[in-house]
């Protein structure tokens, strides 16, 4: 099985760079308000690195500044909470958050992943 990535759509970057031409006269009055332009590359970070990778190893969740992979041999299930965020919850009890991925997307992770994860 190849990885599999589950990344936020590239079009969350509109709003990112809208926000950064909104921000960019603000950020020309001077040279101290340069640092404003932090936000809109720190937000452009996040859309393009958050998300779940799925590959032989197991479940890669990746954040904006670290990445954990949980080996499917360590994996005892995912919990689905009720504001409809998947956590993966392993043979230790510990948890840990999936984002960008919703119960809709159960199914996709049951085909790509070959059936390790069962479908709902």
């Amino acid at each position: 099985m190849a990885v599999a990535r589950m990344r936020m759509s590239r079009t969350a970057l509109l709003p990112v760079v809208l926000l950064a031409i909104c921000l960019l006269p603000l950020a020309t009055i001077s040279p101290w308000l340069l640092v404003v332009l932090v936000v809109p590359v720190t937000l452009a970070a996040w859309v393009l690195r958050v998300g779940v990778d799925l590959g032989d190893q197991g479940v890669t969740v990746r954040s904006l500044l670290a990445e954990r992979t949980v080996p499917w041999e360590r994996l005892t299930g995912i919990r689905v909470a009720e504001n409809g965020a998947l956590w993966l919850v392993t043979t230790a009890g510990t948890q840990l958050r999936m984002p960008v991925l919703r119960p809709r997307d159960l199914p996709r992770m049951s085909e790509l992943t070959n059936g390790r994860i069962p479908a709902p």
